[in-house]
């Protein structure tokens, strides 16, 4: 994989976390909270956060070694 491959994954997963993010603001504005559906979000948004550090880190690596 290329620095710039996981810049763009990276930038995927952004999308990804944006996405949830919206997803979790409007579960918030809801007349009546679905707490369980917002703690999967929240788990989700953790998750794809993690994916992000992972793919910068990968792409920090990289191109350090060039």
């Amino acid at each position: 994989m290329t620095t710039e491959e996981s810049l763009a994954r990276a930038e995927e997963l952004l999308v990804r976390l944006n996405a949830k993010r919206e997803a979790l603001a409007r579960l918030a504005e809801a007349d009546d909270l679905d707490g369980d559906a917002a703690v999967d979000v929240i788990a989700e948004l953790a998750e794809i956060a993690k994916e992000i550090e992972a793919e910068l880190t990968r792409a920090r690596t990289l191109a350090e070694s060039s």
